[in-house]
């Protein structure tokens, strides 16, 4: 007859080294995730860069557009030039001191 208790060790010494393949398992999967979270998150910092510079294109091609064709939309051109206007004096000041 087997001792009952070393029975229950090789059934212990079993689980645990099912739990240990597990955790190895999903430390792998972990360390694939975070990679791939690390990708998305470059990808996606290009993304708003891209978004924020097609942004800027767009709104100097209409205000550029507003200015050649004198269109109705002149007080949005007008806000947008002292926007700029703004800018460039800030800068200036920036820069005298």
């Amino acid at each position: 007859m087997t001792d009952p208790n070393s029975e229950l060790i090789v059934d212990l010494k079993n689980k645990i080294n099912k739990l240990v393949a597990r955790y190895k398992g999903l430390e792998a999967e972990v360390k694939l995730l975070e990679e791939e979270k690390g990708r998305l998150t470059e990808q996606l910092e290009l993304v708003n860069k891209d978004y924020t510079n097609l942004e800027q294109r767009f709104n100097n091609l209409k205000l550029t557009k507003d200015l050649v064709t004198g269109t109705s939309e002149a007080t949005d051109t007008k806000k947008r030039i002292n926007q700029i206007v703004r800018e460039i004096d800030k800068c200036i000041a920036l820069l005298n001191r």
